[in-house]
């Protein structure tokens, strides 16, 4: 018998690199998705109007452990959600460049060429 995935315990407040503060979340249990999303609530119909291809609104609700996003299904349904949205955070911070991959040299033989060590 497996034991159903343990909950990621709500969003936590954090600072991105552009100085902005975000809120964090692992949302989903089958196909988790890693949400880095603004902390300003909105509501569902300016959040779905910020929608993009690749940035999506979540739905943000108060628990007994804190803020929790969700995924943001409730514009299918004809009714209005009562709780506030968020927007996927778009970071206005400069690209940190890439590492150069470190170059790899051939050590010298510790005998003259040719010459075969044990």
């Amino acid at each position: 018998m497996t034991r159903p995935p343990a909950r990621s315990g709500g969003a936590r407040r954090v600072r991105c690199r552009c100085g902005q503060t975000v809120l964090r979340q692992v949302v989903g249990h089958r196909l988790a998705v890693d949400v880095t999303a603004d902390a300003e609530p909105m509501s569902p119909a300016v959040a779905y109007a910020l929608r993009e291809p690749n940035r999506l609104d979540w739905c943000l609700r108060r628990t007994a452990v804190g803020l929790d996003l969700r995924w943001a299904d409730c514009h299918r349904s004809s009714r209005d959600c009562p709780h506030p949205h968020v927007i996927q955070h778009k970071c206005t911070a400069p690209a940190v460049p890439a590492r150069p991959a470190p170059r790899r040299t051939r050590k010298p033989q510790p005998v003259p060429p040719g010459q075969l060590t044990l």
